[in-house]
């Protein structure tokens, strides 16, 4: 690695496995967002070093000061994508690099560090190929695949972080919708704004997603 390394590279990946998996969730009653595989992808960067080593190690907690960036000013960002297991066995997943160019843009809009986007399709390959029983033998099912960033730098004061970490979790999921893949009602309320010109509604950030959770209850 370089002094100031501008990207990880997926070369210097370290995998560290976990002793034993947990027994797989049955695919046909899957609720999304509850399962968890056994793996996960880990990278610190500091502003000084850059990027640090990627690392698939068994899942676990964080532990942060509770002053870090994220919890106070929402200086985090995510993406979704799903990796699915074909009729022939082989498993897939689709169009990775398209979520890779918005989660770059959205790191510039959020001043969270860039990296190099391929380097992290690459890591993601290779944690579900780790972790590849956890995708269902299911037409119905898919493995979710959640890239997410935040700011970790333990200071209060809204300016850049000086420290992040990027991270990657998966797990297998049923559909979104309880109702499965049939069509859903929707509220559409004019003094309800989620984006607007000059914001930051084109982008894939959990400040704009926690306003919405009240509207979804009304709408219910």
């Amino acid at each position: 690695m370089s002094a100031m390394a501008n990207t990880f590279k997926y070369s210097d990946l370290e995998v560290h496995l976990i002793k034993e998996s947990r027994p797989k969730p049955d695919p046909d009653n899957l609720v999304f967002g509850r399962e968890f595989s056994d793996h996960m992808l880990e990278i610190d960067w500091n502003s000084e070093s850059g990027w640090g080593k990627p690392i698939i190690c068994p899942v676990h907690p964080f532990s942060m000061h509770p002053a870090s960036k994220v919890f106070h000013y929402a200086v985090e960002l995510y993406e979704g994508l799903k990796a699915y297991r074909g009729h022939d066995g082989v498993i897939r997943i689709f169009r990775p690099k398209l979520n890779m160019s918005r989660m770059t843009r959205t790191a510039e809009r959020a001043t969270l560090p860039t990296f190099d986007g391929d380097e992290l399709v690459k890591c993601i390959r290779k944690l579900v190929s780790v972790d590849q029983e956890w995708v269902p033998y299911s037409t119905s099912s898919t493995l979710y695949v959640r890239p997410t960033m935040m700011g970790t730098e333990a200071c209060l004061g809204v300016s850049r972080s000086n420290d992040a970490k990027l991270f990657v979790i998966t797990g297998p999921v049923g559909p979104y919708y309880p109702t499965g893949f049939k069509p859903v009602s929707l509220l559409a309320d004019p003094k309800f704004v989620r984006a607007s010109p000059g914001g930051a509604g084109s982008f894939k950030m959990g400040s704009n997603y926690a306003p919405t959770i009240a509207i979804q209850i009304e709408a219910a």
